[in-house]
């Protein structure tokens, strides 16, 4: 067993070089044949946002309007972003804890239900506990919309019966059939 890794290990010391004090670097704007139009500095791509940009304050301020098309939004980027922690019906239980990760609470607690939905835009910013930041992974329309979302599941699942409709009772008690 020895001399066959004996081989690979002589092979992989000689691929090493120690010389790391002459690596290639560019300066910004300085000529490079390494892009098609020969500056090593690039444009960023588009719709980039530095991260001390004003824009994104503003947007984070901007609450927007509660549209069917914003909860949509938020019902698609909550199932991306936080249903594996949460789950699809924000109790705590997604996949992540179900493997030791720490439970987040459920959102149907009165501690939550009762808190601003700013305040849940501003754990999907800054994180909370175990929770990281999601800053840089959702843009701050995003978090709106994952709020106004989170608000839907709440009252999704404590309404109280006697505010529905009579069709949505008979709707309601026709599935629990």
């Amino acid at each position: 067993m020895r001399r066959a890794v004996l081989p690979f290990a002589l092979l992989a010391l000689g691929a090493w070089s120690c010389d790391m004090d002459r690596q290639p670097r560019y300066d910004a704007g300085e000529h490079t044949s390494l892009f098609a139009n020969g500056t090593s500095l690039q444009a960023p791509p588009e719709g980039t946002i530095a991260r001390d940009d004003p824009q994104w304050q503003r947007d984070l301020q901007a609450r927007p309007a509660l549209t069917a098309a914003l909860l949509q939004r938020g019902r698609e980027r909550y199932a991306i972003f936080c249903a594996p922690c949460h789950d699809l019906a924000g109790f705590g239980h997604g996949t992540v804890p179900a493997r030791g990760f720490p439970a987040p609470p459920s959102f149907h607690i009165a501690r939550l239900r009762e808190a601003p939905s700013s305040y849940l835009v501003q754990v999907i910013t800054q994180g909370h506990g175990a929770m990281y930041s999601y800053a840089q992974r959702v843009p701050p329309a995003d978090r709106w919309a994952i709020a106004a979302y989170i608000r839907a599941l709440q009252l999704s699942q404590d309404t109280p019966i006697d505010r529905l409709s009579s069709e949505e009772r008979n709707r309601l008690q026709g599935m629990a059939r």
